[in-house]
């Protein structure tokens, strides 16, 4: 502290002026500067990376509140073989659902007194075990503030060493009981552990679409204590629809039908549908609409079908619509080619794409006009304004997008791996490929930056121009969200020849698989070479056909293991964790989630699979991160501040 100059302090003074007003003397200054520099040697928290959830609430549920298997593991880090497999996974059950655990007990007429006794006892050990890489004040700011009191004590102590107290230790356990709080002393103490098993969270993207339980989703990782997002093409075509962009409402709603989830719409964001469902029946009463048939991937009771696949097959021909205006007001995307409804002959009912001519195998357009075929008629325009109205009005989807937003971006860098949801464009001899944008071409990292500030700017300007670049990034062929050279949706929809379905990846995600090319990507963004990684997720990995998620020598890590349903039959498993700790990185693949009835009535099991990527010679520490760096900057500040202090730049606040 004592290499401060006279310079240094009269560079910094407004600096230190402001830190003044919260460390007003010295004594405050120093209690800080021990309690960061003691911070820089503890373990490094944590971190789990999540991708492709695609609305699949519950099985997302459960992964975070087993901590992808690491609560189980602390279980037997605690107790080691002195509980029995059923103990072991009955405590792990607990403290997973500990509501519907107590319920399942109470039901089964225990001896609750007892029960909670032992519990309590042994809840209190794992979270001891579970809160000792944090330091006692990061650990006071988790805890729930009834409870705050009771468990600060009740963490900080030991049986073996404190005698003493003892008595003291247990009698508040038995008042816990005897108050009749030990149920809601359980769920805060299973709900802290949940939380000491996940320091930070990483999504890397695609939390919409598919699923029903997006929404939910949503909720659950505005309540988490640590976590950044990366957006997917789902995601941003949500983000796009919020900012009232008309084509991504139309795709957005389009997909709900598609998968019969329309209660997002109705029930979570309030958005009407009951005008479409008009339209629908007006111009497609008497068409089967069998191409639009829902794709259920739940139980949904009661389920309209036809009328679901009629207003599918409605806000489908609009999406096609207002994606040919998209096209023609911004030619500078040089996208003509996926313009369909002017390459139809309507009197033969074939589409010529390409060189080629194909069947359609749908001949009714009742809402076309052949000389004008983007234009929507009177019908379709009042159902996408009205549609508009209702995302851009929607409180909840605004919460959710802007929440997006603050916590979402292209990429991150993040202790030293890069990650993002889909790839960088490449050509296909692994250099990045140069993208035209506002007349400038940009490429690698620089692109990525640009497009990031444009997906920003769209939602906060109300231009129609702006909104298009979120459209863009759903499915344009230079968009990293989308990685593809097209999305051939309407030939899904209206081609029986399967060769026009196929949509070709982007040469990254072959390029990348070559270790030179990695560390190329990784340059670009001045990352290390030696302990960096490059993590996305976006293309399901075909673990059941052998393909592995660890490519490039260990650099490439493409976690998209199946969250969907709709992919699980594809990879054999339902999802990856990617966990990142002190010791090294594990990449984590699940068996599919049945239900919390099944977990329940069968207990919390490791239903996962352990895969070493990478151990470190020597234990990471806080230190060693991006959170370590931060803190040296601000201990060096904090040591400038004391200097000023003692030198007589500054004067103490001394409190009376």
């Amino acid at each position: 502290m004592n290499g401060f100059s006279k310079e240094d302090i009269c560079e910094n003074m407004e600096l230190l002026l402001l830190l003044s007003t919260t460390f007003k003397n010295i004594a405050k200054a120093t209690t800080e500067l021990m309690n960061l520099r003691a911070i820089m040697n503890l373990p490094k928290g944590t971190e789990h990376f999540i991708s492709d959830i695609h609305g699949e609430f519950l099985a997302f549920d459960y992964v975070m509140r087993n901590g992808s298997g690491v609560v189980y593991r602390k279980i037997e880090d605690t107790f080691g073989k002195t509980l029995s497999e059923e103990d072991t996974r009955n405590l792990a059950t607990l403290i997973c659902y500990p509501r519907l655990m107590i319920e399942k007990v109470q039901g089964q007429g225990t001896d609750m007194e007892e029960f909670y006794g032992i519990m309590l006892r042994r809840l209190i050990q794992i979270c001891i075990v579970a809160s000792s890489k944090y330091s006692r004040s990061k650990v006071n700011r988790a805890l729930p503030k009834n409870f705050s009191y009771i468990i600060n004590e009740l963490l900080y102590h030991d049986y073996g060493f404190n005698l003493n107290r003892k008595a003291y230790y247990e009698q508040i356990i038995d008042s816990i009981i005897d108050l009749d709080l030990a149920d809601e002393l359980i769920e805060e103490l299973s709900m802290l552990i949940q939380r000491f098993t996940i320091d930070h969270l990483h999504v890397l993207g695609d939390i919409y679409d598919r699923g029903s339980g997006s929404h939910y989703v949503m909720d659950c990782l505005m309540q988490h204590h640590s976590i950044d997002i990366q957006w997917g093409n789902h995601d941003i075509l949500w983000m796009g629809a919020a900012a009232g962009n008309k084509a991504c409402i139309a795709s957005a709603v389009r997909i709900c039908l598609r998968y019969a989830n329309t209660s997002i719409l109705e029930d979570c964001y309030g958005i009407n549908l009951l005008p479409l469902a008009s339209l629908a029946l007006g111009y497609y009463t008497d068409d089967e609409c069998e191409q639009f048939k829902p794709k259920i991937t739940t139980e949904i009771p009661d389920i309209d079908e036809e009328l679901m696949a009629k207003m599918h097959k409605a806000i489908a021909i609009i999406q096609f619509k207002l994606e040919g205006q998209i096209i023609n007001r911004n030619p500078q995307y040089d996208i003509e080619n996926r313009k369909m409804l002017d390459k139809i002959d309507y009197n033969n009912y074939t589409i010529k794409i390409l060189d080629g001519i194909y069947e359609l195998n749908d001949k009714n357009f009742p809402t076309i006009d052949e000389t004008n075929p983007y234009k929507l008629n009177d019908d379709e325009q009042r159902v996408i304004d009205l549609l508009q109205k209702a995302f851009t009005g929607s409180e909840k989807l605004q919460t959710h997008i802007r929440f997006m937003y603050s916590k979402g971006g292209m990429y991150l860098k993040y202790n030293d791996n890069l990650i993002f949801h889909a790839c960088i464009p490449m050509t296909k001899e692994g250099k990045f490929r140069e993208v035209a944008l506002d007349g400038k071409l940009y490429k690698g990292k620089e692109l990525m930056d640009m497009m990031d500030l444009k997906a920003r700017a769209a939602y906060f300007n109300s231009d129609e121009y702006c909104s298009d670049f979120l459209w863009y990034l759903w499915c344009h062929k230079d968009s990293p969200l989308f990685g593809k050279d097209k999305m051939t949706t309407f030939e899904r929809y209206f081609i029986d020849d399967n060769t026009t379905h196929k949509e070709n990846s982007d040469p990254y995600f072959n390029c990348v698989n070559d270790a030179d090319v990695a560390l190329y990507v990784l340059n670009e963004f001045n990352l290390p070479e030696n302990e960096s990684h490059i993590i996305n997720g976006h293309i399901p990995v075909k673990v059941k056909s052998g393909v592995s998620p660890i490519k490039a020598g260990g650099r490439v890590l493409q976690i998209d293991g199946g969250y969907s349903r709709a992919y699980q039959p594809t990879t054999g498993i339902a999802g990856f964790t990617l966990i990142y700790n002190s010791y090294g990185i594990t990449l984590v693949s699940h068996e599919p989630f049945d239900s919390i009835e099944k977990v329940i009535k069968e207990g919390v099991t490791i239903q996962s699979t352990n895969n070493l990527v990478e151990e470190v010679s020597k234990r990471k520490l806080v230190a060693d991160t991006d959170t370590g760096k931060e803190l040296l900057i601000k201990i060096r500040y904090l040591e400038m501040l004391v200097f000023a202090y003692k030198s007589g730049y500054l004067k103490e606040k001394l409190l009376t």
